[in-house]
């Protein structure tokens, strides 16, 4: 199994309610197997030329290579910040039955784009 079918993607979103809502857009367009939600997430970063600070959710998707480029685009789509965290990063190993499970699960749509 190739180890870089599979990926891991950070996006954060400023409560709950939002995390919830990205979430199941992408469970429901089969552009991710799960989605696991971190709320209570402190985050500090530059914005505006100022050190800025503020509560988030952290949703952590897990999905395969191919459906990246429209997870990003649904994401980004209902996505309240003008400058969304997407990150993506390899899943470079993993329990071949849990891998197996995640590309059943992921179905993405390219022409959708």
């Amino acid at each position: 199994m190739d180890p870089h079918t599979f990926k891991i993607v950070f996006v954060t979103a400023p409560d709950l309610s939002c995390a919830r809502t990205l979430a199941h857009k992408a469970l429901r367009l089969k552009l991710a197997a799960c989605a696991s939600l971190v709320p209570g997430l402190e985050s500090h970063y530059w914005w505006n030329g100022e050190i800025q600070h503020s509560q988030e959710v952290l949703v952590i998707f897990k999905t395969c290579t191919d459906a990246v480029p429209e997870l990003r685009t649904a994401l980004l789509a209902l996505h309240p910040y003008d400058t969304p965290e997407f990150v993506v990063t390899d899943i470079t190993q993993g329990d071949p039955r849990y891998l197996d499970w995640l590309r059943s699960h992921v179905t993405p749509n390219p022409i959708a784009l």
